[in-house]
């Protein structure tokens, strides 16, 4: 299992997304989202909530993809929202809100994973 921090600044949930889907923890990747999180992905889906987060990622594990980090770019954080955003090694760039939550940590509340260079 990996490791199951909760993110204490908006881009942890960057670098804990690459670890979690490296080690194939498809659970660990969902708990870095808020219950009614909106994900895009794969390209032109949406999931809403964590049970279709759940899907998703079961897919995608399932595939053994390994992901490098890429560059991450400081969040942008006007009080509890953060807008965070990584270029991946592809040239893909990834954009996410994240909230922070009444004990502090972020969260995820919606996350555009791949929008092309």
């Amino acid at each position: 299992m990996t490791d199951r921090r909760a993110a204490t600044e908006p881009n942890d949930l960057g670098r804990y997304f690459i670890e979690r889907a490296n080690a194939g923890d498809v659970e660990g990747l969902v708990a870095l989202y808020e219950p009614g999180a909106v994900l895009a992905f794969p390209p032109g889906s949406l999931a809403t909530g964590h049970e279709e987060i759940r899907k998703v990622y079961e897919q995608f594990v399932a595939a053994a993809p390994v992901l490098s980090p890429g560059t991450q770019h400081p969040a942008l954080v006007s009080g509890d929202l953060a807008l965070t955003a990584a270029t991946l090694t592809n040239g893909d760039v990834t954009v996410e809100v994240a909230r922070r939550q009444p004990d502090g940590t972020w969260l995820w509340a919606a996350d555009q994973p791949a929008l092309g260079s």
